[in-house]
C-alpha cells in the first residue's frame, strides 16, 4: 500500500515537531544545494527553529545574495512587475547593467595590476597588498610545479622499476633455456679437420717447373742466387 496523505498542519507533539523540523530541515537544505548546482543558481536560505537556532545555505554567499536583493525594486522583488517596459523594470535594468560594466573594468582593472601595469595610481597601501597576493600566488604556483615534478620522479622510478623486473625475467629465462639444451661448446674446443693435416712431403710432389743454377750469376754475386726458368 502506498504512503497515505500527511495532513499540513502545527505537530502538536513537541517531540515529534522536532524529529520532523530535524528531517525536513536536512531535505530542504540538500535541496536548496542541488539546486544551487544543477542549475548554477545563486540560492540563499535561512531558517529559524521554533526554539531561535539559526539555520542558513548560500551559494555563493548569503551576503552577496542579500545585497543583491536589495537593490531590485519593491516590484520585482515581489513578482508583480511582469512587464520588461515598466519603469521600474527599465530603471532596475539600467542599474544592473551599469553594476555589471562597472564590475567589469574592476575585473581588468585588477588583471593589469596584477600584469605589473597601471602601477602608478595605486598607493603604498594597496601595492603592499599586490605584492603580498602575487607573492601568495607565486608560493602556490611553486608548490605546483614540485608537486608535478616529484610525481613524474615517482613515475620515472616506477618505470626503471618494472624494466629491471622485465630484464630480470628474461634473463632467468634465458638461463632456464640453456640449462635444458645443455651447455654451449666452446670456439676453443671446435678442432678443424685442416689444421690436423700434416704437410705432404715433397718427395712425392712432382713440380711443374724445372730448376737450373746459372754459374755465371752465382760467381758475380757473394750471395747464391737461383734463376729459376719455367718449363
Amino acid at each position: 500500500m502506498g504512503r497515505g496523505k500527511i495532513e499540513i498542519k502545527r505537530i502538536e507533539n513537541a517531540t515529534s515537531r522536532q524529529v520532523t523540523f530535524s528531517k525536513r530541515r536536512g531535505g530542504l537544505l540538500k535541496k536548496a544545494h542541488e539546486l544551487s548546482v544543477l542549475c548554477d543558481a545563486q540560492v540563499a536560505l535561512i531558517i529559524f527553529s521554533s526554539t531561535g537556532k539559526l539555520f542558513e545555505y548560500a551559494s555563493p554567499s548569503m551576503k552577496e545574495i542579500l545585497d543583491r536583493y536589495g537593490k531590485y525594486p519593491e516590484g520585482v522583488q515581489t513578482g508583480t512587475v511582469t512587464d520588461p517596459n515598466n519603469d521600474v523594470m527599465l530603471q532596475y535594468l539600467n542599474r544592473e547593467v551599469i553594476r555589471m560594466k562597472q564590475q567589469i573594468e574592476r575585473t581588468h582593472q585588477t588583471q593589469r595590476h596584477m600584469m605589473g601595469e597601471d602601477l602608478a595610481i595605486l598607493p603604498l597601501k594597496d601595492l603592499q597588498q599586490l605584492e603580498e597576493q602575487l607573492d601568495i600566488g607565486l608560493r602556490r604556483i611553486r608548490a605546483r610545479k614540485d608537486q608535478l615534478l616529484v610525481e613524474q620522479l615517482e613515475e620515472l622510478h616506477r618505470k626503471e622499476r618494472h624494466w629491471l623486473e622485465e630484464n630480470e625475467a628474461l634473463r632467468r629465462k634465458l638461463a632456464g633455456g640453456q640449462a635444458l639444451s645443455g651447455p654451449v661448446p666452446s670456439p676453443l674446443s671446435i678442432v678443424n679437420p685442416l689444421e690436423t693435416r700434416e704437410p705432404p712431403s715433397l718427395g712425392t710432389v712432382s713440380l711443374p717447373f724445372s730448376v737450373q743454377f746459372n754459374q755465371q750469376n752465382m760467381q758475380d754475386t757473394p750471395n747464391l742466387q737461383t734463376s729459376l726458368q719455367l718449363g
